[in-house]
């Protein structure tokens, strides 16, 4: 059923386009200047994840999780973080393993479906203390929210009150197979870019347990999955890693309130990752597809964008008080 027929965003003439969109967001808009605290959590395994926040002294927290080689720092993040920190919100922007700006220890990092690093993240960092807790996801992280949402419902924090998320691949071996079209050069090639030098980090850390020479092998992400992420986090491929953590296939079970906003532009994400049919068999997932915003872009002239509008009027309507 809840399936948002007509989506309220309607951009300037130049962001209607998917790559714009995408792009000029992350050139154009200043860094919202915000008095982060870094906070960092030493975990079970031995290592550690570095958080940046933001505490109001609130009983209503939000727990952000960006995407794919970014940080809690990027100008979305902060954008999302500014729109809840000035309501009154306390806001925890997730850093994943490696990606706070020093590498982590071990020689596993993260991925898409590491679930069980969020949930040692929100008891570490108390999530249960708070009266509301709203997770919010962008990209990766949306995929990693949902996930999380639906692969065991019934541990899921009984505080948390709804979930927002933007730009998510859903399937994500239909949205890797996007990232290598040639549409998508320049954007493929940082992220490999980004993901080699990480290797090549932990392969100095770690050089008897991490085979630097298997890089000259990567020429797509698919390569880099298939070679990195899937054997150094249990998979046996990445097509094992893609099937077991694409949240699509979890979507059927999430029991709280969570919008989905993918614009129909977006250049990461192809048909796979628009989950209609999920959407119109439940009670709980709002699929939103604009027809603009590219991806993570969203942009609107005044002092928010318009993701960080619509996930406060997404909330508010769940939380009557969270707009003020």
């Amino acid at each position: 059923m809840p399936i948002i027929a007509e989506s309220t965003y309607r951009p300037d003439w130049l962001y209607r386009r998917s790559h714009p969109s995408t792009i000029l967001p992350t050139l154009l808009r200043p860094a919202a200047r915000l008095p982060l605290v870094r906070e960092r959590l030493e975990i079970p395994d031995g290592d550690f994840i570095d958080l940046d926040c933001l505490r109001n002294g609130s009983d209503r927290a939000v727990i952000l999780c960006h995407g794919l080689e970014g940080n809690a720092r990027r100008k979305y993040m902060l954008g999302m973080a500014q729109a809840f920190f000035r309501r009154g919100w306390d806001v925890v922007g997730y850093n994943y393993r490696g990606c706070s700006g020093e590498i982590n220890r071990l020689p596993r990092g993260y991925h898409s479906g590491a679930t069980e690093d969020l949930q040692v993240v929100m008891e570490q960092v108390g999530a249960s203390s708070w009266k509301d807790l709203v997770l919010i996801g962008f990209s990766m992280g949306g995929n990693l929210i949902l996930k999380y949402l639906g692969e065991d419902p019934e541990n899921v924090l009984p505080n948390i009150r709804a979930a927002v998320t933007f730009s998510v691949p859903a399937d994500l071996g239909n949205s890797c197979g996007e990232l290598i079209r040639p549409k998508n050069w320049v954007y493929h090639q940082r992220f490999l870019r980004l993901l080699r030098k990480k290797i090549e980090l932990k392969a100095h850390r770690h050089p008897d347990m991490i085979d630097i020479t298997r890089l000259k092998r990567v020429r797509t992400l698919i390569d880099f999955d298939d070679l990195y992420t899937a054997p150094m986090h249990g998979f046996v491929d990445a097509d094992d890693y893609y099937r077991s953590c694409s949240c699509r296939q979890f979507m059927t079970r999430i029991r709280v309130p969570a919008l989905l906003v993918s614009a129909k532009n977006d250049p990461f994400l192809g048909p796979s990752c628009y989950p209609f049919a999920e959407a119109r068999d439940s009670q709980w997932l709002h699929l939103e597809t604009p027809d603009h915003g590219g991806h993570v872009g969203f942009h609107a002239s005044g002092r928010e964008y318009w993701s960080e509008c619509r996930a406060v009027e997404f909330i508010s309507a769940i939380l009557p008080a969270a707009s003020k």
